[in-house]
């Protein structure tokens, strides 16, 4: 694929969504981290349903952790692998709290130091949370990346290397949202939705569908 078709797609999925964000709930730094952890092997929406009860009354380090393990366990339990997760949020507060002075850090190596945070999380956090034009590679992306031929790759570190490199530098902050939600909807899985694609011309997909 070639800088020009490059740039073609990320000007349609930006005239098609022009303010792309996350779609999950959080006002803070912090309820984005706690929000993002959760959201390991889950849907958007079962994680909205949890934090939605959760933060009205815990939202810092140090409510989280008030709390307790069992008590976090009460919202969370509905979310796949909420033990392991309560575990790791729990201590994330601790960290946050005896490390940071119970702020998020902006520091990649700080954030993947956290538990339940690795580089996908962090770049999450780092460009929704606090402007980083980063990329967070997760099965959208990646499938995305690899089907349009815009990045292929064989792992999620090699696709995201590739999207900083051939992502033209005006779209690089947003370019993430886009692709998640391009994958979350159009190019899906099991039968990409081709027809209704805005940028199915560009696509280099060899199965596309009608």
């Amino acid at each position: 694929m070639n800088k020009e078709k490059r740039q073609a797609i990320f000007e349609r999925l930006q005239a098609a969504n022009p303010n792309p964000t996350t779609e999950l709930n959080y006002q803070t730094p912090f309820e984005l981290l706690v929000a993002v952890i959760l959201s390991a092997q889950a849907t958007d929406k079962g994680v909205n349903k949890a934090t939605d009860k959760l933060f009205p009354v815990a939202n810092t380090p140090q409510k989280i952790h008030d709390l307790g393990l069992e008590g976090l366990k009460q919202y969370i339990k509905t979310i796949g692998l909420f033990n392991n997760k309560a575990k790791n949020i729990i201590e994330t507060c601790r960290i946050l709290m005896e490390s940071h002075a119970g702020e998020v850090p902006q520091q990649r190596k700080a954030l993947e130091a956290l538990p339940g945070v690795g580089r996908k999380t962090a770049n999450v956090v780092l460009n929704t949370a606090f402007g980083h034009p980063t990329m967070a590679v997760d099965t959208h992306i990646f499938r995305v990346s690899n089907r349009t031929r815009i990045a292929p790759g064989k792992t999620p570190l090699e696709v995201e290397k590739k999207l900083l490199r051939f992502t033209p530098e005006v779209f690089l902050q947003d370019a993430h949202h886009w692709l998640i939600l391009h994958g979350r909807y159009t190019c899906v899985a099991r039968k990409p939705r081709c027809g209704s694609c805005v940028i199915e011309d560009l696509c280099e997909y060899k199965e596309k569908t009608e």
